[in-house]
């Protein structure tokens, strides 16, 4: 990921049609831990509310999950990440790159199913916990180079 400069911190956005779902790297970008989801108000609000987020956590990057199908097209939802994607790189000075995330939502289900937590309070955390998978697999692989 080229567009992360070392050191500085990643929000990841899991794109959601009710919430987008939030992650942040530690200061090394070594580790992904979840925030509190964003619940969507339109993506004027969204924005607005990554931007103070971005600036408060003093975030270098961000990446925003693309949900490509199984056979890595673009569906529909991969359109509205993207062009999501596109408006928050044009209103935040900071970059912004987009990131296959196929899985990650699948995966946070699975694990939050076998951790024992309740179908109500999954929905709350999935997809934190999907940005922060998301998110943990960029930092992995830019630590591995």
């Amino acid at each position: 990921m080229a567009d992360a400069s070392p050191g500085g911190r990643i929000l990841a956005l899991d794109y959601g049609s009710r919430r987008v779902g939030v992650a942040i790297s530690d200061p090394l970008g070594l580790t992904a831990q979840p925030l509190t989801a964003i619940p969507r108000e339109g993506d004027r609000k969204d924005i607005a509310a990554i931007g103070r987020l971005a600036a408060e956590l003093e975030v270098t990057s961000v990446v925003v999950g693309l949900p490509l199908l199984m056979n890595g097209d673009e569906g529909p939802q991969a359109v509205r990440a993207r062009a999501f994607g596109e408006r928050l790189a044009a209103e935040l000075s900071i970059p912004v790159t987009m990131w296959d995330e196929r899985l990650t939502t699948a995966q946070s289900e699975r694990h939050l199913i076998d951790s024992g937590v309740r179908r109500k309070r999954r929905k709350e955390i999935r997809d934190s916990l999907s940005a922060m998978l998301l998110l943990q697999s960029v930092l992995d692989l830019r630590n591995r180079k």
